[in-house]
This record gives structure tokens, C-alpha cells and sequence, in this order.
């Protein structure tokens, strides 16, 4: 093995080794999770040296320079006032999701008026209709990082395969019975996962078109589903009250998650594919050893339905979003509450981190997304204008753009 390159990842912290190995190019990441601005340098590289044979002696100090690159970055104020930027009233017929490429340069709008539409976020120009299906385009996603294809999955009970650049359509996946309802991306961009109200969850082989495996097992409808990091399992929840856990490679389930009392919202990996976290309809979030497929935990205290839940960049702290018009912040490891998000007066059906982990946005009914400190719960600032409810909103990969999409059929760019 040689070491040819270091590559620098901010969020979250980590170092990428790119090496060859009998003449194939490889990478492998060391992950600093717990990276903060006073971690001795100096511990954290002899650690590193101790598990790594790329990293010989005369690497060490280049490895230095590197974390103290991240710890600069991290430890940099967030301070940032978010102010509109542009309105974008992108189809006559209602949204259904909105989302950024990984950088936030451009962003998709799916629609009833069965399109999704490419936007260049600078000019606010439309850059693409992606047009061909016979239904609500209700599921949309990049495949991140890259950020040059785009999946669009449709109550036609189809999902395509869209180059960014130039709007061409490379396939159209058939096979599900019943409306595309949620799909996700490997972090590879080899494989897509479709998720329907005919129960089941599909993998598609992106380069060739074709089914790779049918994910069978749920007894009602899938509305949730997400890759690990590693991208060798994917993880589904359903209304039967269940999330399951399958290998990608196999198609066939390792755990199935039960325990919770209604329908499933949510369900996400952590970022070292540890733990999963799991929101559902009857109040509470439960935390799983990814594993064992065993609950260590369980998140109570809202007083209705749990609508979102996600994890931060490091996999350290839990958010989770309620129809009780409060969020709340949680460690993911010792299950304590750290903070609880008050002041919308309508539930909150999105909630998102920023990659730094820094601030958290959250989506209402009551028209308004909010900016929030996720350790103090204190709201930084509230982004108004919407005239209805906002179902979505995100940040992108830096933390300087922010989308709100809303039911009063607009888009809005903050930065």
C-alpha cells in the first residue's frame, strides 16, 4: 500500500487517505467525531499512527497540520444572519419537496404538475423541466456529493434517472405496484433505494438500469428509507409500526426493529452506522444498536405525534421535530434531554441540522422556519414571508444558504 494524497473532510471532521494498493486507487477515512478546539494534537495523531500503517513517522506532522486545519475550522463563530434572498414561485401546481446539491449552486422542486425543475440558486433561473411521468413527482433527491444525477420517484409508480447537466433522462425504474413515495442515494451513487405504498423497497443499479433486489417483508406501507455511510445497509420504516435493517448486497433483512406503538416517520444511521434513531406517531423516538438490532433507548416527552428525527454530522446529538409545536435536542448517547425548542404556534414537520452542528432550522405550520443554538434552545432568528405552511427546509454543505419550500407554492432562498 501507498499513500498518494490526504484529503481534508470538514463535516464531519475527518481525514480522507487516498492510496494504491496493486495498482487501484483507494480511499479510507479516519473519522475525528469528537474533534474539538482544545483536543491535543499531538495525542491525536500518535492514536492515529497506532491504528494506521499509512500514517508512517515522516506523515506525523503533515496529519498535524491537517487537524489543526479542522480545529480552526470548527471552532469559528456562528454568527450568521440569514437574510431572503429570492422567492420562487416554481410550478403553478402545488410542491411536494425541494433540495439542494451538495454545495447549494442548485436546487430541485418536485410538483404535482408532474415535474421537478432544476434551479440555478444564484440567479434564481430555471435551469431544467424534467418532464415524462404521468403523476404527482413526489420524492426527489441528488445523488451528494456529486451532485450530477438527480431521482425523481412518482405516484406513476416509477422513478427516473436525470443527468444534472443536461436534463436527459438515463432510465426509467419500473417494477412497484403502487406510488413512489421516498428513494435515497447510496454514497457511492452506484445503487438507488425506492420506497412505496405497495410495501416494498426496490435497489436499482444506476449505471445499468436494472433491479439488483426487491426488499420484501413489511406488512403496510414504506414511507421512510436511508443508506448507512458504509452503503452496506439501507434501513426502512413503514406504517406497520416497524423499521427494518437489510444488506444491500443480499437483499435480505438482518433486524427488524420493533417496539414502537404506531407508524413509523422517520428513521436515520448515524454517521459511523452504530446506532439508529427512529421517530414514529405515537410520541416517542427509540434509539437502536445498529448492530444487535436491540432498543437502547428510548426519547420521551412530546405530547403528539413525532413528525421528523435526525441525527447531526457526528452522530453525537438527536433532533427531533413533533406535532406538539416543539423540537427537542437530545444526547444521542446517554438519552438525555439537553433543550427544548418552544415558540412555534403550529407542528413542526421538518428539522434539520446545519453540517456543523451549530444551529438547527425547523419547518412549521405556523408559516415561519426558525433558526435555533441547539445547546442553549435559544432562537437565533425567525425567516418570515411564507403565506402558508412550510413542509421542508435544509441547509447546504457549508451552512451559508438555507431553502424553505411551502404549501402557498413557493421556494425560498436565505443567505
Amino acid at each position: 500500500m501507498k499513500l498518494k494524497r490526504f484529503l481534508l473532510r470538514y463535516y464531519p471532521p475527518g481525514i480522507i487517505l487516498e492510496y494504491e494498493q496493486q495498482n487501484v486507487l483507494k480511499t479510507k477515512s479516519i473519522d475525528l467525531l469528537d474533534l474539538k478546539p482544545n483536543t491535543n494534537v499531538g495525542e491525536v495523531v500518535e492514536e492515529i499512527a497506532k491504528k494506521e500503517p499509512l500514517i508512517t513517522n515522516s506523515r506525523k506532522e503533515q496529519v498535524a497540520q491537517l487537524i489543526t486545519r479542522l480545529q480552526q475550522k470548527i471552532s469559528q463563530p456562528d454568527d450568521r444572519y440569514f437574510y431572503l434572498f429570492k422567492v420562487l414561485r416554481a410550478h403553478i401546481l402545488p410542491l411536494t419537496n425541494v433540495g439542494f446539491n451538495k454545495s447549494g449552486s442548485c436546487f430541485i422542486t418536485g410538483s404535482y404538475d408532474r415535474t421537478c425543475k432544476v434551479w440555478d440558486t444564484a440567479s434564481g433561473e430555471e435551469l431544467h423541466t424534467l418532464d415524462g411521468h404521468r403523476n404527482v413527482v413526489y420524492a426527489i433527491g441528488f445523488n451528494n456529493p456529486y451532485g450530477d444525477k438527480i431521482a425523481t420517484g412518482s405516484f406513476d409508480k416509477t422513478c427516473k434517472l436525470w443527468s444534472t447537466d443536461s436534463g436527459k433522462c438515463f432510465h426509467t425504474f419500473k417494477g412497484h405496484n403502487s406510488e413512489i413515495v421516498c428513494l435515497s442515494f447510496d454514497p457511492q451513487s452506484t445503487i438507488l433505494a425506492t420506497g412505496s405504498m405497495d410495501n416494498t423497497a426496490k435497489l436499482w443499479d444506476i449505471e445499468t438500469g436494472r433491479e439488483l433486489s426487491t426488499l420484501s417483508g413489511h406488512s403496510a406501507e414504506i414511507i421512510s428509507l436511508g443508506f448507512n455511510t458504509k452503503g452496506d445497509q439501507i434501513i426502512t420504516g413503514s406504517f406497520d409500526h416497524t423499521v427494518s435493517v437489510w444488506d444491500v448486497n443480499s437483499g435480505q433483512r438482518i433486524h427488524s426493529l420493533i417496539g414502537h406503538k404506531a407508524e413509523i416517520s422517520s428513521a436515520q444511521f448515524n454517521w459511523d452506522c452504530s446506532m439508529i434513531i427512529t421517530g414514529s406517531m405515537d410520541r416517542t423516538c427509540k434509539v437502536w444498536d445498529a448492530g444487535s438490532g436491540h432498543c437502547i433507548g428510548v426519547l420521551v416527552g412530546h405530547e403528539d405525534e413525532v413528525l421528523d428525527v435526525v441525527f447531526d454530522y457526528t452522530g453525537q446529538y438527536i433532533a427531533t421535530a413533533s406535532a406538539d409545536c416543539t423540537a427537542r435536542i437530545y444526547n444521542a448517547f446517554t438519552h438525555e434531554l439537553i433543550t427544548k425548542l418552544e415558540g412555534h404556534q403550529g407542528e413542526i414537520s421538518k428539522i434539520s441540522f446545519n453540517p456543523q452542528g451549530t444551529r438547527i432550522i425547523t419547518a412549521s405550520a405556523d408559516k415561519t422556519a426558525r433558526i435555533w443554538d441547539p445547546l442553549t434552545g435559544e432562537c437565533k432568528q425567525i425567516l418570515e414571508g411564507h403565506t402558508d405552511e412550510i413542509f421542508s427546509c435544509s441547509f447546504n454543505y457549508e451552512g451559508n444558504t438555507i431553502i424553505t419550500g411551502s404549501k402557498d407554492n413557493t421556494c425560498r432562498i436565505w443567505r
